[in-house]
């Protein structure tokens, strides 16, 4: 593989009932490592907000791509993730030679201009580091933007949990019922509205 500019794709916000679907796409120098990188989900807020600008500054390449609660609700979370995948590759703005992504499906890059192989790698996230890069910058990235949307519809406490369904967030949908950004296909929010 050497030689062979390799693009990792990962998303986060596949579970919440509100808030965007979020992926990113990131190339690695393999001239500039970045140490520490792991699955978004094992580490902290904290060592993923240190660990975003290293990748930023250090990495060929990023992309970020989102599908929208409407887009989740009209294609499905599946389908809305994999648009999502490739809006994050067709953000590169160099071309990966290899594009690897985590979990068992890959986007339909049909019609882009990404033109090479790509493959679905089960617990990519734990074995390779531009999937853990993009792990990342898809977890902060989507995290950011539902701190600020908690300004936009107080009271649903989103800065707190991002969307995803706690008890809080549950209690917030029966005294609030839903706003913009939740996703109305999904159980907990259907029989809410």
């Amino acid at each position: 593989m050497t030689g062979i500019l390799v693009a990792g794709v990962d998303e986060a916000g596949r579970g919440p009932l509100a808030g965007p679907v979020v992926a990113a796409a990131v190339i690695l120098d393999p001239g500039r490592p970045i140490a520490g990188l792991g699955d978004s989900k094992a580490l902290s807020p904290v060592r993923r907000e240190a660990l975003e600008p290293l990748i930023l500054g250090k990495a060929l390449a990023c992309g970020i791509g989102a599908a929208g609660p409407e887009e989740i609700d009209t294609l499905n979370i599946l389908q809305a993730t994999l648009l999502a995948m490739r809006r994050a590759l067709e953000a590169l703005n160099t071309l990966p030679g290899l594009v690897r992504v985590d979990g068992n499906r890959c986007p339909d890059l049909a019609g882009t201009r990404i033109r090479c192989p790509v493959t679905a790698e089960v617990r990519g996230d734990a074995r390779f580091a531009e999937i853990m890069a993009a792990s990342i910058l898809a977890k902060v990235h989507r995290d950011r933007l539902m701190v600020a949307a908690a300004s936009r519809h107080p009271g649903y406490g989103f800065e707190v949990h991002k969307g995803y369904p706690t008890p809080a967030h549950l209690q917030a949908l029966d005294r609030l019922g839903p706003s913009p950004l939740h996703r109305m296909s999904f159980g907990p929010v259907k029989s809410r509205a």
